[in-house]
């Protein structure tokens, strides 16, 4: 799984939607609005089920929490990781990179 950008994640298994196939997601930053109803922990915790429901909300191209359901473990671990970058604040990842 290479990543095209620091917020796009390219899938080892494509997802399926009709005729239509996405082979890459990308992430963006989630307002306090989309984490609604999801607990912090379990976000940073890649808790299955709250992936399920925030992906979606942050997802391009737009997939469906059955999409992330089927989604295969390694790609869902990996989008689970792209996320929880995105609570890390830029300093601190600055310093992790020069590390």
């Amino acid at each position: 799984m290479e990543k095209a950008n620091d917020n796009s994640v390219t899938l080892d298994q494509p997802i399926k939607q009709g005729d239509k196939t996405i082979d890459t997601l990308t992430f963006r930053k989630p307002a306090s609005g989309e984490l609604r109803g999801l607990s912090l922990t379990e976000v940073l915790q890649m808790e299955v089920n709250t992936l399920q429901k925030l992906i979606p909300r942050i997802a391009s191209p737009t997939i469906t929490e059955q999409d992330v359901a089927k989604m295969d473990v390694a790609d869902l671990v990996e989008c689970g990781g792209t996320i929880a970058g995105f609570f890390v604040k830029k300093a601190a990842k600055e310093q992790f990179q020069t590390q």
